[in-house]
């Protein structure tokens, strides 16, 4: 089984020394929560993880979760689990405390996200659909819905799903066949069947509120007649209590490679009683706000996975004797793996990657609470736009590297990694989806190119890149190095952005086989951008804590010589084109 020892200092280490941005220190209801209270809140969560939710992660993949007579259970241990969970106050965390949350930031809730996903993704997910569609109700419904449902929701008694996919269509909304009958009291009646639903029915909760979209009887066809429905499992009365069973029933639950602890479900909806969420014909633009923000969380499940990895490769290398290494000092005729270059390079590659991407992830936590609560508008549209920009970046970005370190852990344990005995191997398979789920890679890096670069707010990619510029003007003689690196780097991608505005008019085949070449560039920067904020306090302070900022140079450095100049490959090949492609024929 795997082991996994929450990074409580590194994330500490983040929230003290680069929180210096300015509008985020202006958001007055985050100015009570201060080093002292974050820190006791991760301490207590690493306790949580480490031994309550770890175990479940093996459990649940030698149990898989299963539909029985009408009703899904979950894999042992999880119900008390659960239970904890709850009364511990872990759901609640990051909700508003009008509904009985504590209100915790983003910038607090990711490291805790990345916990979580770290110990056990399957259990994971019955929780964070819960609180997507908690923030989907809560930007978008009505007072008396929120009144209604929220408060069980915030308190884990009740949780929450998305209903999008059906069979006919994933990606393409607009082919959906779900449809909503209006009624005499303003409820409507939803007929149809969703697909892939993450915790569309388990055994831990009391009622399940699931958000689906669906097509009002005269609406427009395609994305501009879909609308948002709350649909509860059970009918909730007016006076907060469960009522009836609704016309929601799980027809199966998918046999999966990974994740098998958590329910993928068919769910089958015959006259479910419905309440509208948001305008009618709208749906899309409120189940974005869920969508968006568990796009975020996809990436930390990447993140928080390869943590994992990482923690268990480390160990094992200096554990493992195999061979003699170029400078053995050996006396019994073998080293630990750790002692040879291959090993080490792929342990740097590792620890480079993840401390680069949770630096941006708290850095992205920041801008997202701007766009929410700062008082000036301009201030939280430019924030709004930075999160619109990144979100696909982060959660294709970070999920790929989930696979390439995953499968890196493999590599370093060998044949036991190819074995279950050490659990890496499920690491593997439980990260795999993430590149899949809430729309695959490729769809967010078409996302990225053909939607967020520009929008009505104008070209948000120059936007960032002058913000990169601004924040890494540093004159600092031993950051000099790094930064030139970086300039370098953000000169290619500044070529690279030209070069797909230009084949946007009259080449749009080669701007789509450049899409995934061009989401990684931008991801490598931002991460390179982040290691410079790190990078900066690491030499101010470095006296302070010798041994803990000479690790974070060291690993900076590796992360600019041997892992950013990835960019230049992935632009020369994507300015190649399309004709190689789209000229050949496939018999």
């Amino acid at each position: 089984m795997t082991t996994y020892t929450a990074p409580v200092k590194d994330m500490m280490f983040l929230f003290e020394k680069l929180r210096n941005n300015k509008n985020y220190n202006e958001i007055e209801k985050y100015k009570e929560v201060t080093p002292e209270l974050v820190k006791d809140i991760l301490e207590e969560a690493a306790k949580i993880n480490q031994n309550l939710i770890l175990p479940l992660a093996k459990v649940g993949d030698e149990n898989p979760t299963i539909l029985e007579n009408g009703i899904v259970r979950t894999p042992p241990g999880y119900k008390e689990a659960y239970k904890k969970f709850i009364e511990d106050g872990w759901q609640s965390l990051s909700c508003d405390p009008k509904y009985g949350g504590q209100g915790m930031p983003k910038t607090v809730s990711a490291f805790f996200d990345e916990m979580l996903s770290s110990s056990s993704l399957a259990f994971k997910l019955y929780t964070e659909l819960s609180i997507g569609a908690y923030n989907c109700i809560h930007h978008h419904a009505s007072d008396s819905i929120k009144n209604k449902f929220l408060p069980k929701m915030v308190e884990g008694k009740w949780s929450g799903t998305m209903c999008l996919t059906e069979p006919v269509c994933g990606t393409d909304l607009g082919l959906l066949k779900t449809k909503a009958a209006e009624q005499s009291d303003g409820t409507f009646k939803i007929s149809g069947q969703k697909i892939f639903i993450t915790s569309g029915d388990h055994d831990l909760t009391e009622n399940i509120i699931h958000l689906v979209i669906a097509r009002a009887s005269d609406s427009p066809p395609g994305t501009k007649g879909i609308s948002l429905f709350l649909v509860p499992k059970f009918i909730v009365n007016e006076d907060g209590s469960i009522g009836q069973r609704n016309g929601v029933s799980t027809g199966s639950i998918e046999s999966k490679m990974g994740i098998k602890g958590s329910a993928t479900c068919v769910l089958n909806f015959d006259n479910a009683i419905g309440y509208m969420i948001g305008p009618k014909n709208k749906g899309l633009n409120s189940m974005f706000t869920m969508m968006n923000l568990e796009r975020i969380v996809v990436g930390i499940q990447g993140l928080g996975i390869s943590e994992t990895a990482y923690q268990n490769s480390l160990a094992y290398a200096k554990e493992r004797k195999q061979g003699k290494s170029n400078n053995s000092k050996s006396g019994d005729g073998a080293d630990f793996i750790i002692d040879h270059a291959d090993i080490r390079k792929s342990l740097l590659n590792m620890k480079s990657i993840i401390e680069g991407e949770r630096a941006l992830c708290f850095w992205l936590s920041q801008q997202t609470e701007v766009s929410l609560y700062h008082k000036d508008e301009k201030i939280r549209k430019d924030a709004s736009d930075i999160v619109s920009l990144m979100t696909p970046v982060v959660k294709s970005f970070f999920s790929d590297m989930g696979m390439e370190i995953t499968s890196d852990a493999m590599q370093i344990f060998g044949g036991y990694g190819y074995t279950k005995d050490q659990g890496i191997e499920q690491l593997y398979r439980d990260n795999r989806i993430t590149p899949i789920y809430e729309g695959t890679n490729s769809i967010q890096a078409i996302d990225l190119v053909f939607r967020k670069l520009i929008n009505k707010n104008g070209n948000i990619i120059d936007k960032y890149i002058s913000l990169i510029k601004k924040e890494t003007h540093i004159n600092e003689e031993k950051i000099k190095p790094f930064v030139e690196k970086l300039n370098k780097n953000l000169e290619i991608l500044v070529s690279f952005t030209n070069w797909i505005k230009e084949k946007m008019e009259n080449s749009k085949d080669d701007v789509s086989a450049a899409c995934n070449d061009y989401l990684k560039v931008l991801g490598l920067v931002a991460i390179s951008h982040s290691w410079i904020k790190v990078l900066e306090v690491s030499f101010i302070d470095y006296e302070k804590n010798k041994q803990f900022y000479e690790e974070k140079i060291q690993t900076a450095n590796f992360f600019f010589n041997r892992v950013l100049p990835r960019v230049e490959s992935y632009y020369l090949t994507a300015t190649s084109g399309s004709k190689y492609i789209m000229d050949f024929k496939f018999n």
